[in-house]
């Protein structure tokens, strides 16, 4: 099932500020800028990840298991789950 224009809408808008984010990181290494720096905007692009996928995991819970079920396939929830440990690591 496609993602809804909304919520395509705010996860492509995170993901454009991660992209941005990664550019910026590829400067600070340019410019030889503190590790500390790096490491720091490595861990905020790290979060924003992880807020992006939850975004589209719960996405995925409202909208495509349901519709999944109604189709008749039977491991929606397995996926689910697969889905949300595979995202945690």
């Amino acid at each position: 099932m496609p993602i809804d224009d909304k919520a395509r809408q705010e996860l492509l808008s995170r993901l454009r500020r991660i992209e941005g984010q990664a550019r910026g990181v590829q400067r600070m290494l340019d410019e030889g800028r503190d590790c500390a720096e790096i490491v720091h905007q490595l861990a905020s692009i790290r979060s924003a990840a992880y807020s992006a996928s939850v975004l589209l995991l719960k996405h995925y819970a409202r909208e495509c298991v349901p519709g999944r079920a109604a189709e008749g396939q039977p491991d929606q929830i397995e996926d689910l789950v697969d889905l949300m440990l595979s995202s945690a690591h």
